[in-house]
Parts: C-alpha cells; sequence; structure tokens
C-alpha cells in the first residue's frame, strides 16, 4: 500500500486540488466519496466537486442532533447546485436501545457514554457509507488539531481500509474564507459566532478568544485527545 501511496501521491503532486480530485475521481470510479458535515472546508470542497461535475459521490451522516443553522445550508446546497447529498442515519434499533436506557443526554455522564454515542450516531453509519468505496476524501486541514499535524494529505486509513485524501489539507482558515467569500459559498452563520467547528447541537460550543481550534467540541471532557474517532490517527 505504500508503494501505491507514493505512486499515486507522484500523480497528484502540484496539482491544484481541483485537478486532484478530478485525477483520483478518474481513478476510482464509483469507488470515490467525500463526508460533508457543512463546515466552512466540507461548503469547499462540496463546491469543488460539483461545480466542476466532479463525479464524487457526497455525503453526511445525519445524527439527528445537529443544529437548525446546518440544516438551513444543507437546504441551500441542495437548492444552489441541484445534486443530491446522501444522508446515513444512525441504526434505529441501537439508539433508541441506548436512549430508552440511558436517557438523551447520557454523552454528558461519562467518556465512555459519549463515545457510545458517537458511535451510534456517527461511526456505525460511516461504515456503512464507506463500505465498498476505495477513496474517501475529507476537508481534514493540518491547523485544525494539534491531533492532526503529523498527518498527511494522502493517507491510508487503517481503520477503515481505504485510501484518505484531504486536498486542502495545506490552506489556513484565511485561504479558506477567501475562497469561500470568491466563489459566494453558503456557509454555516455559526462560524461568525465563534464556532470554528461545528458537530451536533448538545456536544458543540462556540469557542473564547485564545482558546483551542477545538475547545468548543465535548467541552466538559478533561483529556488532549477531543475526537470521535471518525479521524483516528494511526
Amino acid at each position: 500500500m505504500n508503494t501505491k501511496l507514493i505512486a499515486i501521491g507522484e500523480k497528484i503532486k502540484g496539482l491544484d486540488p481541483v485537478a486532484a480530485l478530478a485525477y483520483l475521481a478518474a481513478a476510482y470510479p464509483g469507488k470515490i466519496v467525500f463526508s460533508t458535515s457543512f463546515g466552512w472546508e466540507d461548503q469547499v470542497i462540496t463546491h469543488m466537486i460539483f461545480a466542476n461535475d466532479l463525479p464524487i459521490e457526497v455525503f453526511t451522516l445525519e445524527t439527528g442532533r445537529l443544529f437548525p443553522e446546518t440544516y438551513y445550508v444543507w437546504n441551500r446546497t441542495l437548492e444552489v447546485y441541484k445534486k443530491p447529498i446522501h444522508a446515513y442515519f444512525p441504526q434505529a434499533d441501537a439508539l433508541q436501545k441506548m436512549v430508552d436506557s440511558k436517557g438523551p443526554s447520557s454523552f454528558y455522564e461519562s467518556v465512555e457514554n459519549r463515545k457510545e454515542c458517537c458511535g451510534i450516531r456517527k461511526l456505525e453509519p460511516l461504515r456503512r457509507a464507506l463500505k465498498g468505496n476505495e477513496l474517501w476524501v475529507t476537508g481534514i486541514r493540518a491547523e485544525q488539531s494539534l491531533n492532526r499535524t503529523d498527518m498527511i494529505d494522502l493517507e491510508w486509513d487503517e481503520q477503515n481500509q481505504l485510501i484518505k485524501f484531504h486536498p486542502i489539507f495545506g490552506w489556513s482558515l484565511d485561504e479558506v474564507k477567501a475562497y469561500i467569500k470568491k466563489h459566494n459559498i453558503v456557509y454555516n452563520t455559526l462560524h461568525d459566532k465563534g464556532f470554528p467547528s461545528i458537530g451536533c447541537a448538545p456536544c458543540t460550543r462556540a469557542v473564547r478568544e485564545g482558546e483551542d481550534f477545538r475547545a468548543g467540541r465535548w467541552w466538559w471532557e478533561d483529556q488532549s485527545k477531543k475526537e470521535c474517532g471518525l479521524h483516528a490517527t494511526q
């Protein structure tokens, strides 16, 4: 796999994100997908895919606990590009069992409970979304988290057994904002209210000045690695 990654990396080396995505879409026809949570970065990549008619399936994880602003961006994106965004929902039986036994807010009670909720609402649906695919495109940027500084833009995802590509990995937040402004891309207005990272509504708050980028995610937990497991480091 290392040899294959090196070969792919050589092919897309020096290409802009759209050209790199176009090459990968041709190299993995019907086997390449992009996951969006409708944040700044994901809206940029969605625009790149839809505006250039790239044959890459776009999907999202509908956890059932998203912000109203997120649903607005989702709907507006469909209206603007007239292209589908596939939604993956939690398995009803597993979700009902958890809520029946622990209530709707068990994730506040312990890290274990929070990870259980993330597992049901996000990780299991993600596995279904990725099944049968060979390449997963994401909106990850290097500066978003200390846990991501050791990552590279093209990597092997051992957990999901496929290649991951982060087309705007090296972009700064200013570059992301400039691209959104230039192309008049709809974005989540929570970003203007101090939300750099937007997930489920009960688990996300605005970040105060001077706080870490991801301080607003699972803020009640006292731990250095606050990831839900979607992009587990190898």
